[in-house]
This record gives structure tokens, sequence and C-alpha cells, in this order.
């Protein structure tokens, strides 16, 4: 049965003090409100915080994931983060492939095939993020750019190691615009993406997977986008630097 999943990604925003404390009233949230029942809930931080944030939560239905990991295991990379590292700290996920990495870093599938292994030696499970920009979902080539992200980014693993693997759609064009894929839209994805893995893996292992929607979804649209059948929940932005907002989506996915 697919997991019903609500993740932030903080981004680059929050001090360590200031992270420390969201986290804190994330947790606290699911632990003293009703409405959170059944759904993995996941905080994508900087990672200053990942090891203190780890630490802290109580509840078994939360945990970590870093934002991003290097390509290589270790050495001579001033500045990056290797995926053990971050699997040292107990973080659990790691978010690879989004599309502020694509767009303003340069990742592209193969930086991303070396980042998946690394995560996936080091025992975490990865949220990968695929999606189109406006002038690809306007020339109609929506449908081929996420196939060829999810074909050249993924499909190498096996069957056993794919199990470790969340799909989150961004249209790229929604996020951080203040547009939003119609739930129409986003069905229509998301129904495709299971297509496609259903091709390469079979039936089963696409029905298991969990498909994220990452698009400008806040507590006012969670509700008509958690509805649709292939959406298993929300990869969240700006949403999840509140708790309150973080925790009403959250309330959302529980209902649906």
């Amino acid at each position: 049965m697919r997991k019903k999943i609500v993740a932030g990604n903080w981004k680059m925003n929050k001090t360590f003090a200031e992270g420390i404390e969201l986290a804190r009233e994330v947790n606290d949230y699911v632990r003293f409100k009703e409405g959170a029942e059944g759904v993995t809930v996941i905080l994508g931080t900087p990672f200053i915080h990942l090891a203190k944030v780890a630490n802290n939560l109580t509840e078994p239905s939360i945990s970590v994931s870093a934002q991003n990991c290097a390509t290589e295991k270790a050495g001579a990379y001033t500045g990056e983060i290797s995926a053990d590292m971050i699997a040292s700290t107990g973080a659990k996920h790691v978010i690879l492939g989004h599309s502020e990495r694509r767009s303003y870093y340069g990742e592209t599938s193969p930086v991303l095939v070396k980042k998946v292994a690394q995560a996936l030696d080091s025992k975490l499970n990865i949220i990968f993020c695929v999606g189109e920009v406006l002038e690809e979902r306007e020339s109609n080539k929506h449908f081929e750019i996420v196939k060829q992200q999810l074909t050249d980014g993924l499909f190498n693993l096996t069957p056993e190691q794919f199990a470790h693997v969340v799909i989150a759609y961004e249209p790229v064009w929604a996020i951080g615009t203040g547009k939003t894929a119609s739930p129409d839209q986003a069905q229509e994805m998301h129904a495709f993406i299971r297509s496609v893995i259903k091709e390469k893996y079979g039936e089963s292992i696409a029905d298991e997977t969990s498909i994220l929607y990452g698009g400008s979804c806040n507590p006012k649209n969670a509700d008509e986008i958690f509805s649709q059948p292939d959406v298993d929940g929300g990869l969240i932005g700006g949403a999840s630097l509140k708790a309150s907002d973080f925790f009403e989506i959250i309330k959302s996915r529980a209902r649906h």
C-alpha cells in the first residue's frame, strides 16, 4: 500500500535556532493535535539542522531529509556533503533532482545517477524530483520531458533499489510563482508517471510507489490536490516554513 507522505523542503531558510524551533513546533502539532494519523511527515532541512532535528524528534511518523548530497563518497571536495555524512546525522532521506538544483547548478541526469547511487549505498531513501518548465508545458512536451528524467535518472536501478524511491512531480512553472497546476493537471501527470514506472518495473511496484505533488501546495488548495487518486502527498516549499500551515496540509493528506 502506498504511503501518504507530506515532506517539507525548507530550502535555504531558517537559522540554526529558527530551524530547531520550527521542527519542535511540527513535532508538537503531530504529537498533541488530532488529524495527522496515517501520514508520514518528512522535514527537508538545511544541512546544519539535520543532526539536532533528528535527535530532537519524538514522533516516529516524522523523519528528516537532506536537500542534496555529493556525487562522491569522500575526498577533496571542498564544501560538499556526502551521503554517508547525511546518514550519520540520523537523517533517513535525501531530496535529489530538484528543479532548482537542475537549473541553478546545472545538475544533469548523469550527475543525478551518481548521487542516487551514493544515497542508496548509504541506506538513504530518495525523494526524486521531476517536472517541466513553462515552455515545455506550452509546447506539449511535458510528458516527454518527465519520462526522460525518470528514465535517465532512475531506470538503471533494480526493483529492490527502486523501492527506496519516492517521486515528486514539480511543475517548474508553479514553484514560487503562486500558480498551481489544477487538480486535473496534477492527476494527469501523476497517472502518467505511474504508467511509466509500470512499463519499467511492473504493476505491483508502480502501485506501491508514492508520487508527491510539488508545485505551490498550500492549506487552501491541498484538499483538492490530495483528493486525486494518484496524488499520494506533497513536497511542500514555502508553506512548510510555518508550522501551523504545514500541519493543515498534513491534515488534508490524512483526510484523503
